[in-house]
Order: C-alpha cells, then structure tokens, then sequence
C-alpha cells in the first residue's frame, strides 16, 4: 500500500453517499500529476474482501458500471446504474502502478465513499390521493349512517297511531287520526275538522275533538214539550305527537 508518489494526486471527495434503490449512483475520482504506468479501478471494500467494481482492462458493455468520461487520463468517476440492496458499502478509487514481478500494485488510493440506501419518500401526490380516499370514505359512511336512520325510523310503527282518551265517567275510547269506518266516532272527527277556520295554527289543528251525540234519557222538565231530547257535546284536546 503505497500512499507516497512525487507530484501525483488521488482525490475521492464523497465521503458518504445516499441513494434509492433503481437509480444511478454516481462516485467521483479524479487525478492530477504524472505516475508510473498502471490502471486507476474501483474497489467495493478494503482487504482481503474487497470486490472490484471496474476494471479499464476488462470492462463488460453488460455491466451496470460505466464511466462517465470514457477515455480521460485524469477523471475516473463512474455511474453504477439501478443500484440495489446488495451495492451498499464501501467504494474505493485506487491508483495501481505495475511491480517489480509484473503484478498491480497499490499505488494511491483514495479515502473511501460510503454507500447507504435512501429511505423511499411519500410522493406529494400519493399523499393527496391517500387524503382524498379517506374523505371519500368518510363521506359514503357518513350518508349510509343517514340512510339507516332514515329507514329505521320510517319502519317503527305506524304514521298514525291510536291513542286512548279518557273523558269524565266516559271509559277510554280509542280515536284513530287517520280512517275510520262509516258510523263510528272518526266520523264526527272530519266533519268537525271540516268546519275549523283555516286561519288556526299547527298546534290547534293538532288537537283532537270528540263528539257523543247520543239522546239523553227523557226526563219531565218546565218549558220543554215531551218530544224534545236533549243531547250532550263533550270537546277534547289531545297533543298530537
């Protein structure tokens, strides 16, 4: 591991580096000064580990690796296009100059990229279609709330219900607000309703009135002829609810 040469210099200025997953990575290198001859590679890791990303001398055109200034004596960035889980890790820009036997040997290398993977961020208009979805939601909740409410209490008993009124010695009789059958009490009922002004308010309209007219037992009484029957008016009222 050679780190001295007279007038020639490696620089590696990303120390670390994030990217997503599927996008290209880029590592910059780039060199100045006159050196023994010998390639400049990359390498992923350090040691007896270590991995080597590119290679002048025996680059694939399949490769994912390429250079970004193809024949350049002094810059030797490269991209690593869709990068993946496995990609993360250490990257070095290593000078070799040939040896003694003939092999590669470290001449300069730079100080390292690290390479993590970047946390995937939510798109802004993912974020307005998620928010957008769940009013939507809340909005089909909201009106199929209303329509069950509607429906169960248009389904609980009847629109007009029989009520019972009792009135004075009379037993408690029921009085239908709706229909009523030929000779039956509702009969009064509609042609008392029948004559009301029709300037009375809701609530009077809602009050119920009740009419027996059925003769009296014949009793002597002064000023009466015999063949008079008194008869006898009862008004009720009901609050309608």
């Amino acid at each position: 591991d050679a780190q001295a040469g007279q007038g020639f210099t490696l620089q590696q200025p990303q120390p670390k580096v994030t990217v997503a997953v599927g996008e290209t990575l880029t590592l910059n290198c780039i060199t100045s000064g006159d050196a023994e001859p010998g390639p400049v590679m990359w390498l992923k890791g350090w040691g007896s580990g270590n991995k080597t990303v590119y290679d002048p001398s025996n680059e694939d055109p399949s490769s994912h690796v390429t250079m970004a200034a193809p024949g350049s004596d002094t810059d030797f960035t490269i991209h690593i296009r869709n990068f993946q889980p496995d990609d993360v890790g250490t990257y070095y820009c290593v000078k070799f100059v040939k040896g003694i036997t003939g092999a590669d040997e470290v001449f300069k290398r730079g100080d390292g990229t690290e390479v993590s993977v970047q946390e995937a961020a939510l798109v802004p208009g993912m974020v307005a279609a998620a928010v957008v979805l769940c009013f939507l939601l809340l909005l089909g909740l909201f009106v199929a709330l209303c329509m069950y409410r509607r429906k169960r209490q248009g389904g609980v008993g009847s629109p007009c219900p029989a009520r019972a009124v009792a009135m004075g010695s009379f037993s408690s009789v029921p009085l239908q607000c709706c229909a009523g059958t030929p000779g039956t009490p509702s009969e009064v009922l509609d042609a008392e309703s029948s004559h009301l002004p029709s300037q009375q308010s809701s609530k009077e309209e809602n009050n119920i009135h009740y009419a027996d007219l059925q003769p009296l037992p014949l009793a002597p009484r002064r000023g009466r002829s015999l063949g008079t029957a008194p008869t006898e008016y009862a008004s009720l009222r009901v609050a309608a609810k």
